[in-house]
């Protein structure tokens, strides 16, 4: 019998620690499907249930479009000035945060722990815990989204920072330019396209999250949906399903083309 270390690298076996992986990924995967309660029973009476939802909600019901086009504008509106202020405070939070930027290793630090709390906790738990101290409304939704693009953005203009080719830095340093001359003159100019880039998917995910935010009170479409929902007006859910994803869509495509024209 051969010995396995004459095998190719792909067929080598498994380290230990490869075994206790996979088989704790396993027992964590049986686990979940037990307490799930997954059965055939289930996923067919669900089968069921959606097929009367779909029938109930075809065709869509317009006649509130007015409503509903308001409650989209207040959805943009919190995307967008929630997306905007995440933006403008990630851009120094991440120039502290990376590696060739920070002052010292405390601040770098500090920086990364304020960006890992601010992406750790979800959109809506942020959305709860500003209905909470600021009330019902599109405010709520507004700081929700700024936390929420904050631990996103911040993130992603920290790397791009890092990476960035150090000849232009290098020059400017040489000619006696300071670390803020060194900044604005060379790693956020070669960053720009990158940095524009996450702000539009930003702008895309927060469209998305502004929508569920409105569920919890934060204001935006996702209040009347929850309505309709709560009220079995499927018809009208589904006109304002439609409604929310051909803004989303759109926007997308927009980003989409803009992204192109700048990279």
């Amino acid at each position: 019998m051969s010995d396995t270390t004459n095998l190719p690298p792909r067929f080598r076996a498994p380290s230990a620690l490869s075994w206790v992986v996979l088989v704790g990924f396993a027992a964590f995967f049986i686990q979940g499907i037990i307490a799930s309660d997954i059965s055939v029973e289930r996923l067919v009476k669900g089968a069921s249930n959606l097929v009367r939802f779909v029938g109930q909600a075809i065709p869509p019901d317009f006649s509130r479009m007015p409503n509903l086009a308001d409650a989209m504008l207040e959805t943009m509106n919190i995307a967008v000035v929630g997306v905007t202020f995440g933006c403008l405070f990630s851009v120094p939070l991440a120039l502290l945060a990376a590696r060739n930027t920070a002052p010292n290793g405390a601040v770098r630090a500090f920086a990364r722990f304020v960006i890992s709390v601010a992406r750790t906790i979800p959109d809506l738990i942020w959305a709860l815990i500003f209905v909470v101290t600021v009330g019902l409304g599109p405010l709520a939704g507004i700081l929700a989204i700024v936390m929420d693009t904050i631990g996103f953005a911040a993130r992603f203009y920290s790397e791009r920072f890092e990476e960035v080719q150090k000849g232009p830095s290098e020059a400017l340093t040489a000619t006696g330019a300071g670390r803020l001359s060194v900044i604005f003159g060379a790693i956020l100019p070669e960053s720009f396209a990158s940095t524009t880039a996450t702000s539009l998917f930003s702008v895309e995910k927060a469209i998305r999250s502004a929508v569920t935010l409105g569920l919890v009170g934060a204001g935006g479409i996702g209040v009347e949906l929850s309505t309709a929902m709560r009220l079995f007006r499927y018809d009208q859910a589904a006109a304002i399903i439609i409604v929310i994803l051909v803004v989303v869509v759109g926007f997308e495509q927009l980003s989409t083309s803009i992204r192109k024209r700048i990279i």
